[in-house]
């Protein structure tokens, strides 16, 4: 690219607000709608690849507890701001934004340094840089941390494609560095407890699951939803990662899918502020119904749409020959997990007191249990330790391959193969989650 297109990005930007404060998660999971805020925020690195480093940097030296610098200081890294520091091994030390202004309000704030983008990649008291430029730039900022030598926590998605999130991958086992990826929600106690339930065979031997992520979209609250529903975005890409990746922590890796789609209503009108009333073309399916075939495991259905008014379904409905679970929405680490027998027998499950079930937000008045950088926390322990962590870069993009295949698969009307299958990661116990906390 060239200077001129930076500077025309880096004009039109704006700061996208917040939906992990709000954990509806509708905005930093998929969407090119904030790429104008992420390319504005690559603008401060344009040396960098522009002069793209061919050879490893030193890596950072590590103590027992690992320097943490945060890319991007939008409304969107306040929940990192905020809990990072309850967690062991992880230091907050400094963090940059494009916006110097906003960088330093978030520096003041929580009590660490205002850097340049410049000096917070070079900074030496840092090892990882959580990457928290918007979605549709996640890939590019991740591979320029790597160059200056630091590990990478990105906030999801890893990349928009499987082969941008495969070049990064390539890059990091070249460097010799660390990458990992949210969600980190599957680390719950909510999905913990169903995924010990299914393996103590509680609802018997799993035959089948369904996922339902539906509502009826963002156009009655959000100012410029019209970006939701570009090419290559909508429900799917959405609400994808959550899904994706609790059915790789409760039931194992996908191996291949198939789907359909539908654009039922083919323009929206926009429901409040500056274009209240506007209407916009619908550009994405906006209904997907997609069929998963776990690895050596059960057909998972899987239906994500914004044409929902109003449903009954669990967000996670796991089918056993004895019993169902119903799960709550893994958006969420917490809420309630629900056991239903043959007889007819219901149960909530106990949850055994696990640290990352324990509601700690309030959230549009409810309470939540909100344990964002539990992945980042794992992760430093890897990094000090050199083992697997559970938001590992391979099943971050296993599952941005699912998300493509999908797509394609509804596109084409073919069934798509998964070429790499992950590992599941390993559980987390109460007491293994306790020991990540402070």
């Amino acid at each position: 690219m060239q200077f001129e297109y930076w500077l025309f990005w880096l004009s039109n930007s704006e700061h996208s607000h917040d939906l992990l404060d709000c954990v509806s998660d509708a905005d930093d999971g998929n969407l090119v709608v904030f790429a104008r805020l992420a390319v504005a925020r690559l603008f401060g690195v344009y040396w960098c690849w522009q002069n793209n480093q061919e050879e490893a940097p030193e890596t950072p030296t590590m103590s027992n507890e690992l320097g943490i610098g945060i890319l991007g200081c939008g409304k969107t890294s306040r929940i990192y701001f905020n809990l990072i520091p309850k967690f062991n091994g992880l230091q907050l030390r400094a963090c940059a934004d494009l916006n110097r202004e906003v960088a330093l309000v978030r520096a003041d704030e929580f009590d660490i340094r205002a850097e340049t983008v410049h000096d917070l990649f070079q900074a030496e008291d840092i090892s990882v840089i959580v990457n928290l430029s918007a979605p549709d730039a996640h890939a590019m900022m991740s591979r320029e941390i790597l160059n200056n030598g630091k590990h990478v926590y990105s906030e999801k998605p890893f990349a928009r494609t499987s082969a941008e999130g495969a070049a990064v991958r390539q890059h990091a086992e070249k460097l010799g560095l660390f990458v990992g990826c949210a969600p980190d929600t599957f680390m719950g106690g909510a999905p913990q407890t169903a995924r010990k339930a299914i393996s103590e065979g509680l609802i018997g031997e799993v035959t089948g699951a369904t996922l339902h992520a539906m509502n009826h979209g963002m156009e009655a609250w959000h100012p410029n939803p019209d970006l939701f529903y570009t090419s290559g975005i909508g429900p799917m890409a959405d609400f994808g990662p959550y899904f994706i990746c609790s059915v790789l922590n409760l039931l194992g890796p996908v191996e291949q899918v198939s789907a359909m789609s539908s654009t039922p209503v083919k323009t929206r009108t926009i429901g409040q502020g500056p274009r209240k009333g506007e209407v916009f073309d619908v550009e994405t399916p906006t209904t997907i119904h997609a069929a998963l075939s776990v690895m050596d495991g059960p057909l998972v259905a899987f239906s994500a749409s914004w044409d929902v008014q109003a449903h009954a379904h669990s967000a996670m409905e796991i089918y056993g020959s004895e019993g169902t679970l119903f799960l709550p929405d893994p958006v969420f680490f917490g809420g309630d997990v629900i056991r239903v027998l043959k007889d007819g027998t219901r149960e909530v499950l106990n949850q055994e007191n696990h640290p990352f079930g324990l509601p700690n937000f309030k959230i549009h008045g409810r309470e939540r249990a909100n344990y964002r950088s539990a992945g980042l926390a794992d992760m430093a322990n890897a990094v000090r330790l050199g083992h697997d962590f559970r938001c590992s870069m391979e099943r971050a993009l296993h599952t941005v391959d699912v998300i493509e295949a999908i797509q394609t698969a509804a596109a084409t009307g073919q069934h798509v193969k998964i070429s790499e299958m992950p590992t599941r990661p390993a559980p987390l116990s109460p007491d293994q989650a306790k020991a990540l906390l402070r």
